[in-house]
């Protein structure tokens, strides 16, 4: 056992960068510009690569910061006070000249220390990961070795009734694997000529696997490629969307099917330790503006194609890849949503048509690609100037009196926090046993008013502004389980119908709705009420483009 816990840790430590580098690498920026991030609708971090001699990255927590910095897992990031996930910054740095990537991690992590007299320290602590062995009965079939190595999505076997196409996003959001689920939202993999480390290694990122960052260690002690296939649910469907059949978690997915074993145990693991942090960034110095100044994206593509779409095509589209935004197939209202960086639920006016006009759409913008961050931020503004210009979009915003939702006390729950604990609202993988779909939110020294921006994002029942009238004052810690309901109708400002039914609709496999969950386990309670909320009304949009 001894070599087996000094092999893993030493497979867990070869992730791990050392601190310093090579004595010729550059340490420090040339200049940067530190900032705290402007409040936005969506705060997430943004890195683009380094364009120009320029890196940047914008909505970064402190936590992404040392993510980045020292690439640790986040959930390998202890200690720190409690804004250290919650309080977000804007670095605009100038590289040197050929900088490696490594040299680039050295340089942030001296900015911490100078802007931010950030200390951390390494350590090694026990911390949850899984083990991989084998059961009594392994059904696997040795490789012959002439196979492709890796695992890849098939179809389900037996009927196609109650199978789900669906799409899932690459990892920089500009592409995605195609996946057919079968009943009970399964997905199949074929396996061939993998080794067990390798399967063991790839295992978490397999999609719907629900393992989260733990690392997977191969304890089977089997040699050579082997070939087998495996089906396992997804966890993420909602009632009347692929729930027909039995779910079948990936523990029991390996057990049963090839014969292996998935179990979780404490692993000595390295860890990063903040020790200190300032919670404002020290002032930038005179010069900073001129050395960096802001960079202006374009507001217009500088090509564009809009042609109609084939009825049958699949809607998909590319922010930017090769400076192109390709869309297909895509309906109008999508096209809307995303020019104008709206949620559906903040929009009113559209005609019923823009559901079922639906375009193809390539646009080149101007300049160097690398020059734009991901996702679509930089896209939005050109692409909303191309449906003003081709569809002739005009809009204003204005405040209605509309159904929408509040949190209220009833005899709460939850536990008070301490107020020097890290603050945070986390999803996990939900107790064993938990109904189809289930979600476990957990969340620590959390306010109301955080909690109910939170909300927003936790489930599309409530992708609508949520508003605190509890009068509980500080942090909270609690748990919350609920059923993630995909079929819920997302037009939340349709009217009263539109609202009531979210909250009616049960979920057939025994679990709780996000508002029963909010109410048994929390004594809180989501009501609607009518109350003044800021829209986006559409005054006037063309049914067909003008011509290329």
């Amino acid at each position: 056992m001894k070599s087996t816990i000094h092999g893993i840790l030493l497979l867990l430590c070869a992730a791990c960068p050392a601190f310093g580098q090579s004595d010729d690498a550059p340490v420090k920026f040339e200049a940067a510009d530190v900032r705290v991030s402007p409040q936005t609708q969506n705060q997430f971090v943004r890195a683009r690569p380094v364009h120009a001699g320029r890196y940047d990255v914008a909505q970064a927590s402190m936590l992404d910061l040392i993510h980045i910095a020292y690439n640790f897992n986040y959930d390998k990031v202890l200690g720190g006070p409690s804004w250290l996930e919650m309080d977000r910054y804007d670095i605009s740095a100038k590289v040197p000249p050929e900088s490696s990537p490594d040299a680039l991690k050295t340089m942030l992590q001296n900015l911490l220390a100078d802007r931010f007299k950030l200390v951390v320290h390494k350590e090694t602590k026990p911390m949850p990961a899984y083990m991989l062995t084998v059961g009594k009965k392994p059904q696997l079939k040795q490789a012959d070795g002439t196979e492709d190595s890796g695992c890849k999505p098939a179809a389900p076997n037996g009927p196609r009734e109650g199978t789900i196409r669906l799409m899932a996003a690459g990892g920089d959001g500009n592409g995605g694997t195609s996946f057919t689920l079968g009943p009970g939202g399964t997905v199949q993999w074929e396996c061939r000529n993998m080794t067990m480390a390798a399967f063991a290694m790839g295992l978490p990122s397999m999609f719907g696997s629900q393992l989260g960052s733990n690392p997977v260690i191969d304890d089977t002690g089997l040699k050579g490629g082997w070939n087998f296939d495996v089906r396992w649910s997804i966890g993420m469907m909602g009632p009347g969307m692929g729930n027909q059949g039995e779910h079948v978690t990936v523990f029991e997915a390996l057990d049963k099917q090839i014969g292996l074993k998935l179990e979780e145990r404490p692993v000595p693991t390295p860890v990063i330790v903040v020790d200190s942090v300032n919670r404002k960034p020290s002032d930038n110095p005179p010069g900073t503006v001129e050395i960096l100044p802001p960079v202006t994206l374009p507001t217009e593509f500088e090509v564009a194609s809009v042609k109609p779409a084939d009825p049958n095509e699949r809607s998909s589209f590319r922010p930017m890849a090769a400076g192109r935004y390709t869309g297909n197939g895509l309906p109008l209202r999508r096209l809307v949503i995303q020019a104008l960086g709206a949620n559906l639920q903040d929009i009113v006016g559209l005609p019923s048509w823009v559901d079922t006009e639906r375009f193809d759409i390539v646009a080149k913008a101007p300049g160097d690609p690398a020059m734009y961050p991901p996702g679509m931020e930089a896209i939005a503004p050109m692409l909303k100037a191309l449906l003003v210009d081709r569809f002739k979009l005009a809009y204003h915003t204005e405040e209605r009196t509309l159904p929408a939702f509040t949190l209220t006390a009833g005899k709460p729950k939850m536990k008070k926090a301490d107020p020097a604990s890290r603050t945070f609202c986390h999803n996990g993988r939900p107790p064993a046993g938990s109904p189809p779909g289930s979600q476990l939110l957990t969340c620590q020294n959390i306010t109301m008013e955080q909690f109910v921006d939170h909300l927003r994002y936790t489930a599309p029942e409530l992708n609508v502004p949520v508003a605190d009238a509890t009068g509980l004052e500080g942090g909270w810690d609690f748990t919350l389980l609920f059923s993630f309901n995909v079929m819920m109708p997302f037009n939340m400002r349709g009217g009263d119908a539109a609202a009531g039914a979210a909250t009616a609709a049960p979920d057939p496999n025994g679990g709780l709705t996000i508002f029963e969950a909010v109410e048994k386990e929390l004594g809180l309670k989501l009501e609607k009420q009518k109350r003044p909320v800021t829209v986006i009304v559409i005054d006037h949009i063309e049914q067909k483009p003008t011509e290329n």
